[in-house]
């Protein structure tokens, strides 16, 4: 089920996201950071999976966002519903999960590329305010695959 929510607070989590995976392609980098690198990324792949299984609304993220952030804003203009940004979260927990575990079998290119290609789609959402894995979202409800 999903639910309505302030569409900041997806831009929110992506920026905090984007961040923390740019520091991870950083340190993917380096063989000397690499165990850096994919322990982030392990955290962020279960933040990943949070997201993906209680939504935006109940993630760390968006409870921070609803505590700190959302009482010093103007009421949004629209709500969103919840089950694109939770999609979208499901996309990053496959995209992070794949270069978790890449690093786990020792191919450190793997990890960076997962990690570059999740950065990119958080920074898009940061700070363009385009979701990818909601755009997919909406392909997949479109034609049909997602009810």
């Amino acid at each position: 089920m999903s639910t309505q929510i302030d569409p900041r607070g997806p831009r929110f989590g992506a920026s905090i996201t984007a961040t923390l995976l740019a520091v991870d392609v950083f340190l993917s980098l380096d063989h000397a950071t690499f165990a850096i690198a994919h322990a982030l990324l392990g955290v962020i792949t279960v933040s990943f999976l949070w997201g993906a299984l209680r939504g935006p609304a109940k993630h760390p993220y968006g409870l921070l966002f609803k505590k700190l952030i959302r009482p010093r804003l103007e009421a949004p203009k629209d709500l969103e519903d919840s089950a694109g940004p939770q999609f979208a979260q499901l996309v990053g927990l496959l995209v992070a999960g794949t270069g978790f575990v890449l690093g786990i079998f020792g191919i450190e290119i793997g990890l960076s590329i997962a990690a570059a290609a999740a950065f990119i789609a958080a920074f898009l959402n940061a700070v363009f305010d385009y979701c990818l894995g909601c755009q997919i979202y909406i392909g997949l409800k479109r034609v049909k695959i997602i009810r």
